[in-house]
């Protein structure tokens, strides 16, 4: 399945749905058309029942995303008005991803840059391959990094090493970016897309509804207290344990057999 002519691509295998970024001669920059069509592959992957794992890619080893399309900012954010206007444009696609309850794996090869590097912390884990790089350079643009984007790497990072990556604008290799809590497993190129397959091929065999339930509640943990939804972590406990999957699970336990989870 192809969208935004051709550079945003989706495929579904053996319970992964995999998402690639297909930009190379721009190192996969966002363009707001692979944007729409990002929100488009998503809520695609969200309503199927059969894709359990969502994994992120970027075409050839050069990026992950190195931004958003530089060349795109005279016509669509040359001011704050245009900026606001292609903000609303682009929005339905961060949120999407924002809002995933299936697990959204990041899988990262080379430049990993400013909104790229949103798009990866906003993801539930993020794999690296060693010799990839990670930084915000919107100092050297004279932007303002948008807040969600801010809350997430503050999350991952604390504040002090936030400020430091914002401030700077610097470069961060996959070791320093892994030792700070930036990124999640570094390996080797030639291993990373093997480890990435076998690890979504573990998750995508687990209890659908359990997953949910431990997403959105770490969700609801780090969530400001003020927006937390009363009663729903309650609810999600719940719904697992009236589920034909935790039967399942209680019943292959005692037959000493694989569970064989359905999502109900």
């Amino acid at each position: 399945m192809e969208h935004a002519d051709g550079r945003m691509l989706a495929e579904k295998e053996s319970g992964i749905g995999w998402m690639t970024f297909n930009n190379p001669a721009r190192r996969n920059a966002m363009t707001m058309e692979m944007w729409q069509g990002a929100d488009a592959i998503l809520a695609d992957f969200e309503a199927d029942p059969e894709v359990r794992v969502i994994v992120l890619k970027g075409a050839g080893d050069k990026a992950f995303v190195s931004g958003a399309d530089i060349s795109q900012f005279e016509k669509n954010r040359a001011d704050a008005a245009a900026a606001a206007r292609y903000a609303e444009a682009t929005d339905a696609g961060r949120q999407r991803l924002a809002g995933a309850e299936k697990p959204v794996i990041a899988m990262i090869r080379g430049f990993c840059m400013g909104g790229g590097l949103g798009i990866a912390m906003t993801c539930d884990l993020r794999f690296a391959a060693e010799g990839s790089e990670f930084g915000i350079p919107a100092a050297r643009l004279g932007i303002a990094y948008n807040f969600e984007n801010v809350r997430s790497l503050v999350g991952l990072v604390g504040p002090a090493r936030a400020k430091d990556i914002l401030f700077s604008g610097r470069r961060l290799p996959a070791e320093e970016a892994y030792a700070v809590g930036l990124i999640d497993r570094v390996l080797p190129a030639a291993e990373l897309e093997g480890h990435v397959r076998d690890y979504a091929a573990r998750l995508a065999v687990n209890a659908p509804l359990s997953i949910r339930a431990s997403k959105l509640t770490v969700r609801e943990v780090m969530a400001d207290r003020q927006e937390r939804e009363a009663g729903l972590i309650e609810a999600l406990a719940k719904a697992c344990f009236d589920s034909a999957d935790y039967r399942e699970g209680r019943t292959a336990f005692m037959e000493k057999r694989r569970p064989v989870f359905t999502g109900s």
